[in-house]
């Protein structure tokens, strides 16, 4: 099957998509892998389109750290990073942490308190506010830790910042970040960033988290050379996986085996923070990677967003159960008025950019008055309503700070950098898929018009219904807890994963029930009368809702995402619907 052939014939469906399934080539990988190993074949055709060779099926679908952690060392400036920050925690140096306010910067910050703290030693967290000071570090901030400590060592952020990092009067300043990087670096005793310009780019879907957890195994490694037991790593594994998944940082590689590793020990609720946060949150199963990007971290988010920006990094960094349970409860609550604000920002964003029209290669908006905290949720809103790159600013004066999120195969972050190479953009920075920009409010037009052009030549805006993409086809019959666990091996899923996606032809529905405003819950009943649950959420925000509900009784073709429902102690198989289509016979 080609990708300009319709899967099951549907090319335009409820939600205006075209149906993609496997090609030939991907039928083969797949029936190469059943063979060498005896999988289920839905199993199998996940593994193929990852990429899997036959002979490493086993290995994928149980990643192992230890096999698949790079040598910290391959990274430039490691050795000398790792030595300072040894060095500082054994002769007791007063260390200052400044991290960036997003979950990647909080996860980062409390992975260097927690080893620290495992040392007997304690740092200094200093967290801009995002609306008085910006991202990254500034040089009233800089020059006032530098005079107080012996240390800074910037976290997720640090890797442009120029003059703020001249400003530590000859502090020893270490950067640990994975934003992309200019030509030059600034002045620091290490720049660690697999972003940086001479780098091979070989790590760089590595979050700032990631690149801290590496840097803290070539410590533990040097420590151990000098005859000292480091701090148990595995144990921030945790911080890991939640600050992978949070920053959207692809899921391949090590990032796999961190997100996995880092699952189990969440699972293990050691962690004061995301206990209570989970608790408050209602998390009643084992987290999944679903759980870190949707639940648990727009909830840290939310500090940094509209409150506290160092919020998020003390409740992941307290072994206080008392100060997490506050913290927690204040973030849950931050977040709720966090939902709030965006909801009003996203529509006035989404109408503006429509009134643009549907066919740029950017879908852009800016106004006055709208919150900085919540502009780039707002950006991922826009960007997904319109399966373009979006840009969304807040206009405060005569400038605009402005936040965007990209589709994949199109680097917002490299066009970012252009445009302040260029002069149109007073500053920004980001990596492919999230970028963040200041602009001159008279500049707006022409750099969104520039930027629109850089992102078009990558392909963004190309004429064409959406794709939804599938793995195959499945009956009813075939959806059991077996195959969801084996499923769930072969992940997780996420950036550059797409959780896997499966179509039921022709199937009858059956007891459709409206829940709520928007959502719906029906039953599918394949040829042989074998049914399968589903649920359907939004449904009615959409075409999809009542395209469901005028079928009662009749067939359509399905496609979604198998999981098990928990509810009332029992554990289900369900349909997590995301589109449908009438089969062409009925067209």
């Amino acid at each position: 099957m080609t990708e300009d052939r319709a899967f099951l014939g549907v090319e335009h469906s409820a939600l205006r998509q075209i149906w993609i399934g496997p090609d030939a080539a991907r039928d083969r990988r797949a029936e190469a892998i059943a063979q060498a190993s005896a999988l289920p074949p839905a199993i199998c055709a996940v593994l193929a389109r990852a990429e899997v060779a036959p002979d490493a099926a086993q290995d994928y679908l149980a990643p192992s750290l230890r096999a698949l952690l790079p040598d910290p060392r391959g990274l430039k400036d490691m050795d000398r990073a790792a030595e300072r920050v040894l060095r500082a925690a054994h002769a007791r140096e007063r260390i200052a942490i400044f991290a960036d306010y997003d979950v990647d910067g909080a996860a980062s910050a409390a992975l260097l308190l927690d080893w620290l703290g495992a040392m007997g030693h304690a740092a200094t967290l200093y967290v801009p506010d995002r609306i008085a000071e910006g991202y990254g570090p500034n040089a009233p901030a800089m020059a006032k830790l530098a005079a107080a400590h012996d240390l800074i060592i910037c976290v997720d952020c640090g890797t442009m910042a120029h003059d703020a990092l001249s400003a530590a009067n000859g502090t020893d300043v270490v950067v640990l970040d994975h934003h992309l990087g200019a030509e030059t670096l600034p002045p620091a005793l290490a720049v660690v960033n697999p972003n940086r310009q001479d780098e091979d780019g070989a790590l760089g879907h590595l979050c700032a988290a990631g690149v801290v957890f590496l840097m803290l195994v070539e410590a533990n490694r040097q420590g151990r050379a000098q005859g000292h037991a480091g701090p148990d790593l595995m144990a921030l594994l945790d911080l890991v996986a939640l600050a992978t998944v949070a920053d959207v940082a692809p899921l391949v590689g090590v990032n796999r085996a961190f997100v996995r590793q880092g699952l189990r020990v969440m699972a293990g609720r050691a962690r004061p923070g995301l206990r209570a946060l989970s608790d408050i949150a209602r998390l009643d199963t084992a987290p999944r990677a679903y759980h870190l990007g949707y639940v648990i971290g727009p909830r840290i988010n939310a500090g940094g967003r509209i409150g506290a920006a160092d919020m998020g990094a003390r409740l992941l960094a307290t072994r206080d159960d008392a100060e997490a349970e506050a913290l927690a409860t204040r973030l849950d609550l931050l977040n709720t008025e966090r939902r709030e604000i965006e909801a009003a920002v996203r529509a006035s964003a989404l109408a503006q950019a429509e009134a643009r029209g549907g066919d740029a290669p950017l879908a852009w908006a800016a106004g006055d008055g709208w919150h900085p905290g919540v502009i780039g949720i707002a950006a991922a809103r826009l960007k997904e309503a319109t399966n373009r790159p979006a840009i969304v600013i807040a206009l405060d004066g005569e400038t605009g700070k402005g936040s965007g999120r990209s589709v994949p195969g199109v680097d917002l972050g490299a066009a970012i950098h252009r445009l302040v190479r260029e002069g149109l953009l007073i500053g920004g920075g980001g990596h492919k898929m999230a970028a963040g920009l200041t602009v001159a409010r008279a500049g707006v037009d022409a750099a969104m018009e520039r930027l629109g052009a850089l992102l078009a030549q990558q392909g963004a805006g190309a004429p064409g219904a959406r794709r939804l993409r599938l793995d195959g086809v499945l009956m009813p019959s075939a959806v059991t807890p077996e195959l969801i666990s084996g499923l769930e091996a072969a992940g997780p899923f996420g950036a550059s994963a797409p959780a896997p996606r499966f179509a039921f032809a022709d199937m009858r529905i059956e007891g459709v029930k409206r829940i709520g405003e928007t959502h719906m819950r029906f039953r599918c009943v394949g040829g042989c009368g074998t049914s399968l649950n589903a649920i359907a959420f939004g449904a009615f925000e959409s075409d999809l809702g009542p395209l469901i509900a005028a079928h009662q009784g009749r067939r359509l073709h399905l496609a979604g995402q198998i999981e098990i429902n928990f509810w009332g102690g029992r554990q289900t198989p369900q349909l997590r619907l995301d589109d449908a289509a009438s089969p062409v016979s009925d067209r």
